[in-house]
C-alpha cells in the first residue's frame, strides 16, 4: 500500500509537468477532432435514427405519448440524444485510453525511468511496441464484449454503477502495465511481475476507472451540454486524456519500481506463493510481494 500510494502522489505531481500537458494535448486533437467530425456529420441523422428506433417500441412510445401530455415534450426531445451520448461515451474512453497507451505512454516512462530509474536497464524486444499493439487492441476487444453481454444487467441500478469502472479497471490495468513495462523488461520478467502484482495493478486500474468516470460529469449539465455538445466533447476528450496520463505515469512509477527490485533481489530468492494452488511453481526467481506498510 505504502509503494501503491507513493507511486500514486509521484504520478499526481507528473501531471503538472509542462512536458505532460503538452503531450495531452496531441491526443486530444486526433480524439477530439475524430469526434468533432464524427458529430458534426453523424450527430443529427444518429439521433433521428435512434428516435425512430425507440418509438417503434409500443411501450416506449405510450410512455413518450404520456410525457408530452403532461408537459413533458422538452424531456421526450432529450432521451435520444441522451441515448447517443451514453452510446458514444464509451468508445470515446476506449479511444482516448489506446491513443494515450500509443502515444503518451513510451514518454511518460522515459520521463519516469530517466528521473527516478536512471539506472535502469532496458531490456524489451525491438517488437515490443508491435506486441503492445496487439495487446492492446486483444484486451480491447475482451473488454468491449465483456461490456455487450452485461448491458441487461446495467438495468439493476447498483450493477449500472460497479461494471463499467470495472471493466474501464481491468482494461487499463491490463494494457497500461504492459506498455510501462515492455521497454525496460524481458518478456519473463513481464510476465513474472504482471503475475505477483496482478491484484495491486488491478485495484490501480479500477481507481483510474473510476476516476475516469468523472469527465462523464461533464453532461450533468443537460440540456446545455447537449446544445453545446461539440465543445462539451472536446473538454471531456481532454479530461479522460489528463486522467490517462495520470494512470500511466502511476503504472509506470509502480511497474518499473517492481522491476528495479527485481533486479536488485538475490538470484536465489524464492517468489511469493500464488492465490491458486494449482498454479506452477516458477524456481529460483526473486520474491516480487510488495512491501506491508
Amino acid at each position: 500500500m505504502k509503494d501503491l500510494l507513493d507511486a500514486g502522489w509521484r504520478a499526481a505531481v507528473g501531471c503538472l509537468h509542462p512536458r505532460v500537458i503538452l503531450w495531452s494535448l496531441l491526443p486530444l486533437v486526433l480524439s477530439g477532432a475524430s469526434v468533432a467530425l464524427l458529430g458534426w456529420f453523424y450527430w443529427e441523422p444518429a439521433v433521428g435514427a435512434v428516435r425512430q428506433f425507440l418509438e417503434q417500441w409500443s411501450l416506449l412510445a405510450a410512455l413518450l405519448q404520456w410525457l408530452e401530455s403532461v408537459g413533458g415534450g422538452a424531456l421526450r426531445a432529450l432521451i435520444a440524444p441522451i441515448v447517443v451520448v451514453a452510446l458514444a461515451v464509451p468508445t470515446i474512453v476506449i479511444l482516448n485510453l489506446l491513443l494515450v497507451a500509443w502515444l503518451m505512454t513510451p514518454a511518460l516512462v522515459d520521463l519516469v525511468a530517466r528521473s527516478r530509474f536512471p539506472g535502469l536497464e532496458r531490456r524489451g524486444s525491438a517488437s515490443a511496441g508491435w506486441q503492445g499493439l496487439a495487446w492492446s487492441l486483444g484486451c480491447t476487444a475482451l473488454a468491449l464484449g465483456v461490456l455487450l453481454l452485461s448491458l441487461p444487467l446495467w438495468l439493476v441500478p447498483p450493477l449500472a454503477l460497479l461494471i463499467p469502472p470495472l471493466v474501464w479497471g481491468w482494461l487499463t490495468a491490463r494494457v497500461l502495465a504492459f506498455d510501462t513495462l515492455c521497454a525496460h523488461a524481458t518478456s519473463g520478467e513481464r510476465r513474472l511481475i504482471l503475475h505477483a502484482q496482478r491484484w495491486p495493478l488491478l485495484g490501480m486500474g479500477v481507481v483510474c476507472g473510476l476516476l475516469g468516470a468523472a469527465p462523464s460529469l461533464v453532461w450533468a449539465l443537460g440540456a446545455v451540454a447537449l446544445v453545446l455538445a461539440p465543445v462539451v466533447v472536446v473538454l471531456s476528450v481532454w479530461l479522460y486524456t489528463l486522467v490517462f496520463a495520470f494512470a500511466s505515469l502511476w503504472f509506470a512509477h509502480y511497474t518499473l519500481l517492481c522491476l528495479d527490485r527485481l533486479r536488485r533481489a538475490p538470484a536465489g530468492e524464492a517468489p511469493p506463493p500464488s492465490s491458486t494452488p494449482s498454479s506452477p511453481r516458477v524456481p529460483a526467481t526473486p520474491s516480487l510481494e510488495a512491501p506491508r506498510a
